[in-house]
Parts: structure tokens; C-alpha cells; sequence
């Protein structure tokens, strides 16, 4: 489990316990009532901060997708915050059963790390990108720049990334995660070939989602 949601968990074990007693002792059908939710939303919990071994690819030259999820799409934009000029932008959609551990794509120093507030809205939607509270990380790696950005979306509200700046990076390394339904973006310039398309089904830390071309 992962330790961003074990506040949570026990919070919720401690409650259902002292409700269950409490509406035993008391044949209180509301307190029992209490119990069943907070033991449902305890699993649920449990469940929802599972955090699975990931193996990243032996390639040196693999960058793996930072979340699991659906890729929403693949297009060719303008990123002007830290790589300026034309890159590939994956958009990847986490549903609420998903992993949500977040993970390094692609090894490198962390140069750039900016958090903005913003709106609440669905993850899955285009306007999201732009409008939604992110948190936007620039890695310059050995080949150039790169980037991505974690999004919340309706549920999600709690964006946690553990990065700093100066921060060396491995591929498939940890660094935070976006509590509930919520989105990933990757930037990747001319150096990076993109091997997915839209509407794949990725795993954080495993699943290759371009290839470095070398020097």
C-alpha cells in the first residue's frame, strides 16, 4: 500500500472499529450502519492505494508511461514552458480503479517544476490540459528535454509530487501520485520515437510509450 494513503486507512479502520463496538454494545442500527460504510470505504481504500511491483524494460533507451490508464490521445502541439518548440503530446486518462503512482518516464536532472491552481473539471476532457490544477516537471535528460504534467480531475483534488529541482531521476523511478480519477500528460520532442497510439491501455513503469533515438 502506498504511504500516502495510509493516514487515510487507518483513520478509517480506527472509526469502523469504534463504530462496530460501539453499535454492538448499543444495538444502535444507525451506529452499525456507520461500520459497514467505514469498512467498505476502508477496503475501497486499501484498494485504491495498492502499490504493485513494476519492472522497468532492460532497453536504456525505453521511456515508460508515468501513470496507468487510457491513452486519450496522441498529438503534435507547441510546449513553450520549458522544451519551446513543437513535441508529442500523450494524454493519458486514469480512471478511479486505477494504480495512481506516478513515475519517472525517462532518466535525466529535474530543471524545471511549476505548480499552477486551477479548475476541477472532468480529467477526460480536452479544456482540462490547459485549465485544470497541475503540476508541470521538465527533465533534461542526456538526448535533451522532456516533460510532463500531472492533472487533477473532478474527484482528484490532492497532487502529490515529491520531485525538487536539482533532482537526479532514473526511468521508472517513483515520485508521487494524483489522488483519485485524474490525468497524465508527456511532452516529448524530436529526439523521442512515440509507440503507442490512442486508446491503449498502459501500466506506470513498464509499458514503453516511446523509444530515445540515439546521439
Amino acid at each position: 500500500m502506498s504511504k500516502d494513503g495510509l493516514g487515510i486507512f487507518l483513520g478509517l479502520v480506527a472509526f469502523s472499529i469504534a463504530s462496530g463496538a460501539l453499535g454492538y454494545a448499543s444495538r444502535n442500527g444507525v451506529v452499525l450502519g456507520l461500520f459497514v460504510l467505514t469498512s467498505a470505504l476502508g477496503l475501497f481504500t486499501l484498494y485504491f492505494f495498492r502499490d504493485p511491483l513494476r519492472q522497468p524494460p532492460a532497453d536504456p533507451r525505453a521511456m515508460v508511461s508515468p501513470a496507468d490508464g487510457k491513452v486519450l490521445d496522441v498529438t503534435k502541439v507547441q510546449e513553450p514552458n520549458f522544451i519551446g518548440g513543437e513535441a508529442m503530446r500523450i494524454a493519458i486518462f486514469l480512471s478511479v480503479m486505477d494504480v495512481h503512482i506516478n513515475y519517472v518516464p525517462y532518466a535525466g536532472t529535474v530543471s524545471y517544476l511549476k505548480y499552477n491552481k486551477g479548475k476541477f473539471y472532468r480529467a477526460n476532457i480536452p479544456s482540462a490540459s490547459d485549465e485544470n490544477e497541475h503540476t508541470f516537471i521538465g527533465v533534461e535528460s542526456d538526448l535533451g528535454k522532456y516533460a510532463f504534467k500531472q492533472s487533477a480531475g473532478l474527484i482528484a483534488r490532492r497532487i502529490v509530487c515529491r520531485l525538487k529541482l536539482g533532482d537526479k531521476v532514473k526511468t521508472g523511478e517513483k515520485f508521487g501520485m494524483i489522488k483519485f480519477g485524474s490525468r497524465m500528460e508527456i511532452f516529448l520532442p524530436s529526439w523521442a520515437t512515440v509507440t503507442i497510439k490512442e486508446g491503449d491501455r498502459l501500466r506506470a513503469g513498464e509499458s514503453v510509450i516511446a523509444i530515445a533515438n540515439e546521439k
